[in-house]
């Protein structure tokens, strides 16, 4: 049975979610973040801001992003592939920027997206981000361009 997006907790990320976290960074990733930078993050970055969607104890999918200012920069956005075409992306990414514009007072917000994930493109440009620039060479394994994205909500 599969399991539908209003079945799915959304919370502030945990320490105790920074397993699940680094296994759907394996999963997802060519340069997956290690289980101590999930940490830091989670634990010692006062500027980091992580959210999560649960199905039970379980994480499917996460949102971060570093405060700078009034803006916010999206570190990194992530569905379990099992969980992936539901909407699951949309909706982190929508809670994720409510919550920082509620609680932190952010105005805009950037990340970059790997040139050939067109899947990820689109679901960031239907949140409202605009491409305004490219990172030449800014992604590794494979190299590739990065297209900077914004959104600017006031």
């Amino acid at each position: 049975m599969r399991t539908q997006v209003s079945d799915l907790r959304l919370r502030e990320a945990a320490r105790a979610d920074a397993p699940d976290i680094a296994e759907i960074e394996k999963l997802c990733f060519s340069s997956p973040w290690s289980l101590e930078a999930i940490l830091y993050e989670l634990d010692g970055n006062e500027s980091a801001r992580y959210i999560v969607r649960a199905e039970g104890r379980r994480v499917v999918a996460y949102a971060g992003l570093r405060v700078v200012l009034n803006e916010g920069h999206i570190t990194n956005l992530a569905v379990h592939p099992d969980f992936r075409g539901r909407g699951i992306g949309a909706a982190v990414l929508k809670e994720l920027i409510e919550r920082t514009r509620r609680d932190d007072g952010l105005t805009d917000f950037t990340l970059e997206v790997r040139a050939s994930n067109a899947v990820a493109s689109r679901l960031y440009a239907s949140a409202g981000f605009r491409a305004e620039g490219r990172r030449r060479g800014y992604y590794t394994e494979p190299l590739e361009d990065a297209i900077i994205m914004w959104l600017h909500t006031v």
